[in-house]
C-alpha cells in the first residue's frame, strides 16, 4: 500500500469548488481521467453518506478493475467540514485480494491567490495500481474539475 499527492490551483472561490465535490452531476462530469466515463450509482453527499461509482474505459482493449472494462468503487463520507475537506474511504469492486482493502481519499482546499488550492491525498492504494497511473488520473480529474468550476477566460 502506499499514498500520493496532488495540488492544483483552481481559479474559483472555494464555496464553488466544495460545492462541485458533493454534487453527484458534478463529480460523474470531472471526477474520471481522460479515456473514459463516469456513472454515479449512490451518491449521499453528508458524513456517514454512501456512494458507489463506476468508471468505463472507452478503449475496448482496457482491462477494468471490476469487470471487463470498468471500475467499480463504493465507499462513504467520513469526514465533511463545508468549503475546507472532504474525506472519503472506499474500496475498489474486485474478486482481486492484490485490490482489497480500504483506500482514504483527503480532499482539502485552502485560499490562494485568484483561487483556490485543491490537496488530494490518497493513502491505502493497493501496490498493483501503479503509482505513476493514480498521480496522472488525478490530474486529469483535477483538470476537468477546475473546467467545471472555473469562469470563462474573459475575451
Amino acid at each position: 500500500m502506499y499514498s500520493t499527492e496532488v495540488r492544483r490551483t483552481v481559479r474559483a472561490p472555494r464555496p464553488t469548488v466544495y460545492r462541485a465535490l458533493l454534487d453527484a452531476d458534478a463529480v460523474a462530469a470531472w471526477r474520471v481521467p481522460d479515456g473514459m466515463t463516469a456513472e454515479v450509482h449512490e451518491f449521499e453527499a453528508r458524513t456517514g453518506g454512501r456512494f458507489r461509482i463506476s468508471l468505463t474505459y472507452g478503449d475496448p482493449t482496457a482491462a477494468g478493475k471490476s469487470a471487463a472494462h470498468t471500475d467499480t468503487y463504493h465507499g462513504r463520507f467520513t469526514r465533511l467540514v463545508p468549503d475546507e475537506c472532504v474525506v472519503e474511504v472506499l474500496e475498489f469492486e474486485s474478486d482481486d485480494p492484490a485490490l482489497a482493502g480500504p483506500m482514504t481519499m483527503t480532499t482539502t482546499l485552502r485560499d490562494t491567490d485568484g483561487g483556490t488550492e485543491v490537496r488530494v491525498v490518497h493513502d491505502g492504494i493497493p501496490d498493483v495500481v501503479p503509482r505513476a497511473d493514480n498521480e496522472l488520473g488525478t490530474r486529469m480529474a483535477l483538470d476537468k474539475l477546475a473546467g467545471l468550476v472555473e469562469p470563462p477566460p474573459r475575451p
